[in-house]
C-alpha cells in the first residue's frame, strides 16, 4: 500500500518507504541522476554491486523513500527517491537530546519533475521528522535546488559549518 498517491492520467504517482526489496531501483535512479547531469551514459560496471554494498550498510540508519507511477495492475515504476539519515547527538546533562535529519540525495526523473513528485518526496520526509520528532532537518542543496527547499520552508543555517577535506 503506498504511503501516498497522487493522479498522473490514469496512473497514480505513489511515495512509499524503500526497503531492501529496492535496492536495485534506488541504485538505477542513482545511475540515472548521475548520467543526467552528466549528460551521457556513465560507464562504471561495478556500480550496480557498489551501490547495493553501501546501501545494506546504510539501511540501519537512514530511510529512502521511492516515488513511483503506474498502478497495481500494470505495476510501479521508480522514478524518484529521497532519503534521510538519524543523527543522534550525544546526550548532556539536564537537556533531552533529539535527533536531527540529514536530507539527501534527492532525485526525480526530469520528465516528472513538474508532476509534483519532488513535493511528495519532501513532504514524506517532513511527516517522518515530525513522527520522529527530530529537532531539525539539514541539507545541503544543489544550486539548481536551492530555491525548491527554500520555498518549503528551509533557510539557511548561518555560516558556522566548517569543512576540511583531508587528502
Amino acid at each position: 500500500m503506498p504511503d501516498s498517491a497522487s493522479s498522473a492520467g490514469s496512473r497514480e504517482i505513489t511515495v512509499r518507504v524503500a526497503d531492501e526489496r529496492d535496492v536495485e531501483a534506488l541504485g538505477r535512479l542513482r545511475r540515472a541522476w548521475t548520467e543526467e547531469r552528466a549528460g551521457r551514459p556513465v560507464d562504471d560496471p561495478a556500480f550496480e554491486a557498489a551501490f547495493a554494498q553501501w546501501a545494506r550498510t546504510e539501511q540501519p540508519r537512514r530511510t529512502f523513500w521511492l516515488a513511483e507511477i503506474g498502478s497495481e495492475r500494470a505495476g510501479w515504476t521508480p522514478i524518484g527517491s529521497i532519503n534521510v539519515v538519524e543523527i543522534v547527538p550525544m546526550p548532556r546533562p539536564g537537556t533531552r537530546a533529539a535527533s536531527i535529519g540529514q536530507v539527501g540525495n534527492a532525485f526525480v526523473l526530469a520528465a516528472f519533475a513538474d508532476r509534483g513528485v519532488p513535493q511528495a518526496l519532501l513532504e514524506a520526509v517532513v511527516a517522518h521528522a515530525r513522527e520522529r520528532r527530530f529537532r531539525r532537518l539539514v541539507l545541503a542543496p544543489t544550486a539548481r535546488s536551492t530555491a525548491f527547499y527554500r520555498r518549503a520552508g528551509f533557510r539557511p543555517a548561518g555560516e558556522t559549518l566548517l569543512v576540511l577535506e583531508p587528502e
